[in-house]
């Protein structure tokens, strides 16, 4: 799959999500098959404020190729400027979101709020294109609810923006991630329009993964939460893809050998103290389905040193 000049590895991509996708997780599912992985979401507003912790978002050094940010904002001027920031601090792509379903978000009319208006979602578009050398690409859901559902206009808008790849949630931002996602729509989107389309939206295994696509008829497909502490899923759905086959589940052994190179990173990247927070959250998705889980997530969550942190992570995965 090509978005602009960038032809990346294969058609799988980590969605972005708050608090989850910086730069040691996007790293991370890279390695393990990931074509291509979308920052966190970084307010325009924040950006241009120049605020630590949205730089430190936006932060990709040493990432491998391509990289891509996600910027939000409602108001043009300020989406164009921040795009350009973060062209200017190395970023390759911009993608802007329009998909987020979060209240705090959409009640700054970002977000998938602008799914309400057409005209503004045209303006924005337009003005981060023409501020940046980079291509543009953009994630939208269905509509604002299911009695407006706007998606193929909106995806119109954007291919005549010059946005050059669509990622679309197959829900309506009043769904939130309840009920069952509309594949249909998804489908019926890229029948109307030339750019890439990128589906999204509870693929959580190999079989699904190739459903979606013969469904949809998509280029990519987008991957958020099934993801988290299963980074190895991107290699079992591309293997899969491209022979049919499975591969085998990584042992405990692997599933550590991954984990601690995890957390390893978030030390890094944070510091020792924000570090070992923020390992708590993936430490526990790591540990779903593995046998007394829940006595351990409840004990790794009392643990406050990375020396403790590493020796209960060592004790339980063998």
């Amino acid at each position: 799959m090509k978005i602009g000049q960038y032809k990346l590895e294969n058609n799988l991509v980590l969605a972005p999500m708050a608090g989850v996708t910086d730069r040691p997780f996007r790293q991370l599912c890279k390695r393990l098959g990931a074509g291509l992985a979308v920052s966190e979401m970084v307010s325009s507003n924040s950006m241009l404020r120049g605020a630590l912790k949205t730089l430190r978002r936006a932060n990709h050094d040493g990432e491998t190729l391509p990289r891509s940010v996600q910027i939000a904002g409602a108001c043009p001027k300020m989406m164009g400027e921040a795009a350009r920031l973060n062209e200017d601090l190395g970023a390759q792509l911009i993608d802007i979101n329009m998909g987020c379903p979060a209240k705090k978000v959409c009640n700054t009319l970002a977000g998938s709020a602008l799914l309400k208006d057409e005209p503004l979602v045209g303006q924005i578009l337009e003005a981060v294109v023409k501020a940046v050398s980079i291509p543009v690409t953009l994630k939208i859901r269905t509509g604002w609810d299911k009695d407006n559902k706007n998606g193929i206009l909106i995806a119109k808008i954007a291919e005549n923006a010059g946005i050059q790849a669509l990622s679309v949630h197959g829900r309506t931002r009043s769904c939130y991630f309840k009920g069952e996602v509309e594949y249909e729509t998804i489908a019926a989107i890229k029948a109307e329009i030339k750019i890439p389309v990128i589906a999204n939206g509870d693929i959580d295994t190999p079989e699904k993964a190739k459903a979606v696509l013969e469904k949809t008829k998509a280029d990519g497909i987008m991957i958020g939460r099934a993801a988290q502490g299963r980074p190895w899923i991107f290699r079992e759905i591309d293997h899969y893809l491209k022979t049919g086959c499975h591969l085998p589940e990584p042992s405990l052994q692997e599933i550590k050998v991954i984990l601690l190179e995890h957390i390893e990173n978030l030390y890094e990247f944070y510091g020792s103290e924000t570090g070992a927070m923020i390992a708590r959250k993936h430490v526990s998705w790591y540990a779903k389905g593995q046998v007394n889980a829940a006595r351990f997530r409840e004990q790794f969550n009392q643990i406050n040193t990375i020396p403790e942190q590493r020796l209960a992570i060592e004790t339980f995965f063998v």
